[in-house]
């Protein structure tokens, strides 16, 4: 009878340790990537560097980028990009803290897609926006993933443009993210 407590207690003790490591998601290798067009030329860039943490318990979370991991088709808009606009010297992080509006509907221990919006601050070139991000978040054979869309207006962020390339680069900038968490261990 002994044997039976200690091993009972031994299984409720690693059962919940387990589960513990399942509340938290994080990844260092998510994308986000954007794109904008007018009728002189496209941009697109993108980062696979992306450290992202979602805390399920809480419905936190967070996703961080160097502005210089962004990798253009053109060394040249790369150069732009990071000195003339997002002056990353000066700002080298875009980040987002924020925390799923409607966590109920997601269950992080079951197979299942599920439809959020993410309201938090982003922070690009220095400058902070509340954003509320509509999001997909799979949760597939012990994994999570998560995609969100939206749309940034350079003006918000305080990102100029020199009228001599205005018709070059867009007012706004559509950017994507996608990640595919792992459980985090402490």
């Amino acid at each position: 009878m002994k044997k039976l407590i200690v091993m009972s207690a031994a299984v409720l003790l690693y059962s919940s340790l387990f589960a513990q490591d399942n509340k938290k998601w994080f990844t260092r290798t998510g994308q986000i990537s954007f794109f904008s067009k007018t009728t002189a030329e496209n941009i697109d860039a993108k980062n696979n560097e992306v450290f992202s943490l979602i805390d399920a318990e809480k419905g936190e979370v967070a996703f961080q980028v160097l502005v210089t991991g962004f990798k253009f088709t053109k060394a040249l808009m790369e150069e732009h990009f990071n000195e003339n606009y997002l002056e990353s010297t000066k700002f080298p992080k875009a980040v987002f803290k924020g925390t799923i509006a409607d966590l109920s509907k997601v269950n992080f221990a079951n197979d299942g897609s599920y439809l959020v919006d993410i309201i938090g601050d982003l922070t690009i070139h220095g400058v902070t926006n509340q954003v509320k991000l509509p999001a997909t978040i799979i949760v597939k054979n012990g994994k999570v993933n998560a995609e969100t869309k939206f749309t940034v207006k350079l003006d918000d962020y305080k990102i100029k443009v020199p009228n001599l390339v205005a018709n070059q680069i867009s007012e706004t900038v559509d950017v994507a993210v996608n990640c595919n968490y792992d459980p985090y261990k402490s």
